[in-house]
């Protein structure tokens, strides 16, 4: 067995996992969505949300709590968001609108 210290993950990665899931549900609040995505586009973007919040909480002791809890609650909201209606469940946005052509 080896002496060394466990080498620490880099700080960039906490900040890019929150950054990814403060701006993904920033995004799915305020952009209006207009067409449904497959079902398998729909289950990959759950999946990376859930893979996103599982990283975030692998690496909580790199980064600053408060910002920590802010991208948790944000991805957690991601989920939340998708209760909000039928038409949210599928396309993982606030409001849904088709638009005139």
């Amino acid at each position: 067995m080896s002496d060394a210290p466990a080498k620490q993950p880099n700080p960039a990665i906490f900040y890019v996992i929150c950054v990814m899931l403060v701006g993904s549900f920033l995004y799915r609040v305020l952009v209006t969505a207009n067409e449904y995505p497959s079902r398998t586009a729909q289950v990959l973007e759950m999946a990376v949300d859930a893979a996103l919040i599982a990283g975030l909480v692998g690496l909580r002791r790199i980064g600053p709590m408060p910002l920590f809890v802010i991208a948790l609650i944000a991805g957690i909201g991601l989920f939340a968001i998708r209760l909000h209606s039928d038409a949210s469940w599928w396309t993982g946005h606030w409001n849904y609108n088709i638009y005139a052509r």
